[in-house]
């Protein structure tokens, strides 16, 4: 990769190169992630190419990322310093003039606002990391997105994820190293993200927690980069050449391997650019790592991890494309269905008044029957209320026993009690009023029964008659409307239930013996007479059947006699 000195700033700058798909597309991609994230739940099941850097506390994660950027800009210190995950969109501008090629960055939740000075970056990713996750070592999901713009960078997207802990400090819970790597790893189980594994040399790699992770997430390596970071800082005498060839642990996309600055050299205020000058000497200069150059230095990886993302961005543009196009023809249908912008207050008016007439129509549709989606499946509507009426509950009405809970005893009380202190010759009007009205109060419930049901279906129809009309344009007027429809049934059910019981009273209160139906003193005497009489001519009929039965008897028993049978015989027939 060629290089130019750029007296301006501390990063060198890339030679001109001739524009690839990394150039123009993924811009495009960081865009779209803009989008996304700023579209809440609707699209959050979109997952667009991206690149997550993993790996535990003080592996030299931060120290890698500002490397790449070529600017201080991250959060640094002994403890945890990456309590929020960092979306960083790197974006490669040409240097056409001064003003172009000055480097700032630019927040999602300060848009419009332009960060020249890095040091005010840092400051404002910490600010807002104290805002969301608080002051002592907390940690949040919620994302921070921070694009830079720099001519020194190439075009890719990079989340910084919280390094991985183990025991918890300040206000972090006790499980804080669980619900890091569920973080973590909710990020990377996407398949079409590349994952950013970054191990310390001054460590045992073979039992690396970012590469550990990684192969949770992807078990066969195939979209896992390994970053080796402190390579000068290992035992003398030791190298990391078979990891850096993938020979202990192997990687489709192999491993490289950097130095970082120090903590020293940070508060030295040691440039970046120093620290890559240091870099490329110590690779040049070890016996080991010169054989590998192609796999050592913050260049060479800023140079794969750009490939990696044009590579991995080529074979998934097609699943997101298609993706992206079914998300929009739904947007698209349901844009149709509100219908044209209307700014006019008549043609608000008009419209309004139109809408509301026609649920009026479907409502009334659907009670007569007239309604042209009726179901085929099922009784709704006026029919359904018609069923209720005409079978249940007149079926209710009729399947009550008028003399059910009413005994003998309660009526002999009840002429006992209706006759005061003295005998009565004839059965009073009193008790048998009262014995009536018990009986009919029995029919409230049914009644009022017969009302909730009546109600719960007007509801149903109230609730499609405005699914069906203009209403779905605009959900608050379809919710306001139902509101008042469902009020307005609600204050009709209160006067419905008072007027039934009404009814009810009235029949108790007078009992209409004139009816044609009701069995008077002298009806029930004439029918007790006659039930009388039809039970005696029944006995006699039983008796003289009786005595036919015995005279046939004797007739066969003296036959028996006559012709020599034993009188035993006879007397068993």
């Amino acid at each position: 990769m060629g290089e130019a000195v750029n007296p301006n700033n501390d990063m060198p700058t890339l030679a001109t190169t001739p524009p690839t798909i990394g150039s123009s597309l993924i811009p495009v991609i960081n865009k779209l992630q803009d989008i996304l994230a700023s579209s809440g739940t609707e699209l959050c099941d979109i997952s667009v190419p991206q690149i997550a850097v993993v790996g535990s506390q003080s592996s030299g994660k931060s120290s890698v990322l500002e490397a790449l950027v070529g600017r201080d800009f991250l959060p640094r210190g002994c403890d945890i310093c990456t309590r929020r995950p960092l979306v960083l969109m790197l974006e490669k501008r040409s240097p056409s003039s001064d003003d172009d090629s000055s480097e700032w960055g630019e927040f999602r939740h300060l848009r419009g606002r332009r960060f020249y000075d890095f040091s005010q970056i840092r400051r404002e990713i910490q600010a807002e990391t104290e805002r969301e996750a608080g002051c002592n070592k907390g940690v949040s999901e919620k994302q921070i997105r921070l694009k830079i713009s720099s001519p020194n960078v190439l075009n890719m997207t990079l989340i910084d994820l919280p390094g991985i802990t183990k025991v918890p400090v300040g206000d972090q819970p006790s499980d804080i190293e669980a619900r890091i790597r569920r973080m973590i790893m909710a990020h990377i189980n996407h398949e079409n993200c590349i994952i950013l594994a970054v191990s310390p040399a001054n460590s045992d790699l073979a039992t690396s927690d970012a590469l550990q992770i990684a192969k949770l997430a992807d078990p066969t390596g195939s979209r896992t980069v390994g970053v080796i970071t402190k390579l000068d800082i290992m035992d003398r005498g030791t190298n990391a050449c078979n990891f850096l060839l993938g020979r202990v642990v192997p990687l489709k996309l192999g491993y490289v391997g950097v130095v970082n600055r120090c903590q020293e050299d940070i508060n030295k205020n040691r440039s970046i650019r120093e620290a890559l000058e240091y870099e490329e000497q110590f690779f040049h200069d070890h016996p080991v790592y010169n054989g590998v150059s192609d796999r050592c230095g913050i260049p060479q990886l800023a140079k794969k991890l750009n490939q990696i993302l044009e590579q991995h961005i080529r074979r998934d543009l097609p699943r997101l494309k298609a993706e992206l196009n079914c998300h929009m023809r739904a947007a698209m249908r349901e844009l149709q269905t509100y219908g044209e912008h209307v700014e006019s207050k008549v043609e608000q008016g008009a419209i309004l008044l139109d809408i509301l007439r026609s649920y009026c129509e479907d409502f009334s549709a659907m009670v007569d029957g007239k309604s042209q989606d009726m179901s085929t499946k099922e009784l709704w509507g006026g029919a359904r209320i018609h069923y209720f009426f005409q079978s249940m509950f007149v079926k209710s009405l009729e399947e009550m026993d008028p003399c059910e809970g009413l005994t003998d005893e309660d009526i002999v009380y009840a002429l006992k009690n209706s006759s005061g202190l003295r005998n009565v010759l004839f059965v009073p009007e009193v008790p048998f009023e009262v014995l009536v009205r018990k009986q009919i109060a029995r029919l409230l419930d049914p009644c009022h029964q017969c009302l909730r049901i009546v109600y719960d279906e007007l509801i149903k129809i109230i609730t499609r008659a405005s699914e069906s009309t203009g209403l779905q344009r605009f959900p608050s007027l379809r919710r306001r409307v139902n509101e008042v429809v469902w009020k307005f049934l609600d204050d009709a059910a209160k006067p419905a239930e008072t007027m039934i019981g009404n009814l009810i009273e009235m029949e108790m209160d007078y009992i209409n013996s004139s009816h044609p139906s009701f069995i008077g003193g002298s009806k029930a005497v004439e029918l007790a007479v006659q039930l009388r009489r039809t039970s005696k001519e029944k006995a006699d009929i039983e008796r003289a059947a009786m005595s036919e039965n015995g005279q046939i008897s004797r007739t066969v028993a003296a036959r028996s006699v006559v012709n020599g049978v034993p009188s035993q015989v006879s007397l068993s027939l």
